[in-house]
């Protein structure tokens, strides 16, 4: 089964090149992940231009944005007004769901634009950091398709997109072609029907290993297949005498298991420690100083309020808000960027660790990359 991976690219006319450059990356991308059972589906602008009428067009453009994973944008000289509706039609799902997953790359080359342009560029970015929102800068198209790679492997590293690769559908029992046989049987007695198979005929028995006494085939069910060895009595093993235990996967102890106050799994058990209110106090205590010096004046209040609402899902466990957190962890690093360090400090640590799930892992790591 093939997953489908869709990802929304919009910028201005004058990154024709390297649109192109990425589409090629897309598709050579995919010649190694379709094997893996997943297919980056890229949408253009251009997909859309056999539309009925304008407000169709736009209509069918917005939808498709929001029906993507990621959304790609790229910017040079100027931000043109499709291509920042394409955005804000974006990033509105994304605040709420975290999806599609934002890239913006600003291509940094030196350019001659005029002023007007450069002006609506100017503003875009300055409405980028006010929502807190970080662009990525690259010079040239190798250079875009690199650290768009590397974030599409931390992508599948964290869980967001997910190899299922081909299972192998050869049927090893089928005969080969050309090889097939057939018998009839009259009377009593057995036939073997498949490669390799052993036919066993009335009062027979097939032992696999081997045989320490003598077989009373009156006490045996006729036809009884022994994959191993037939023990009548003890079994040596090495130079100790035993038994032969099979626990199916669990575990066989021959005498007293002391545990010490904790558990025993005979077999798969899942144990989920809660985190304490004294624990999240002193995990969120540096990151609460932090902020108290690096979140403006008129937003302290806010920043203290996002930690009580991230402890609190934290609290949770695992069956806190992944997308939530995730959510709550770039609204503080937008607020105060001076505390990004602090932030994936705290996350850092294995308590915090293990409750991140693949949408905060992206985070983090992409704070870690700014």
């Amino acid at each position: 089964m093939t997953t489908n991976i869709r990802i929304f690219l919009a910028s201005s006319a004058e990154l024709q090149e390297d649109r192109n450059e990425f589409e090629i990356f897309i598709n050579r991308q995919n010649k190694d992940w379709v094997q893996k059972g997943v297919l980056l589906e890229l949408v253009l602008w251009a997909d859309f231009l056999d539309a009925v009428s304008p407000m169709r067009l736009q209509d069918e453009y917005k939808r498709a944005i929001r029906e993507c994973d990621l959304f790609v944008m790229l910017f040079f000289t100027k931000v043109g007004r499709y291509t920042e509706e394409a955005f804000e039609t974006a990033f509105g799902p994304f605040q709420a769901t975290r999806r599609p997953f934002l890239f913006t790359y600003f291509k940094s080359a030196p350019n001659t634009a005029p002023r007007a342009d450069l002006q609506t560029l100017w503003a875009f970015q300055d409405k980028l950091q006010t929502l807190g929102h970080f662009q990525t800068e690259y010079r040239n198209a190798a250079e875009l398709k690199m650290h768009f790679s590397e974030q599409l492997d931390k992508l599948a590293a964290n869980g967001f997109i997910e190899f299922t690769p081909a299972s192998d559908t050869t049927d090893t029992t089928a005969a080969v072609a050309g090889s097939g046989q057939q018998a009839t049987l009259t009377g009593d007695g057995a036939i073997a029907q498949a490669l390799g198979a052993t036919a066993l005929g009335a009062g027979s028995v097939h032992v696999g290993g081997s045989n320490t006494g003598t077989i009373n085939t009156r006490t045996i069910n006729a036809g009884t297949q022994i994959g191993g060895d037939l023990v009548h009595g003890d079994k040596v093993l090495g130079d100790r005498i035993g038994q032969q235990v099979h626990t199916g996967g669990g575990n066989y102890f021959g005498g007293n298991v002391a545990t010490g106050g904790g558990h025993f799994a005979g077999r798969d058990q899942t144990i989920t420690s809660a985190v304490t209110a004294r624990e999240l106090e002193a995990l969120f205590a540096p990151l609460l100083a932090v902020l108290a010096q690096a979140a403006p004046p008129a937003r302290q209040a806010e920043a203290a309020q996002q930690v009580q609402e991230l402890k609190a899902e934290v609290a949770r466990g695992q069956q806190a808000d992944d997308s939530r957190i995730g959510r709550l962890i770039d609204g503080l690093a937008a607020m105060a960027p001076a505390a990004v360090a602090s932030v994936l400090s705290t996350f850092a640590t294995p308590i915090l660790g293990g409750i991140a799930g693949p949408v905060t892992k992206f985070v983090l790591d992409r704070l870690k990359g700014n």
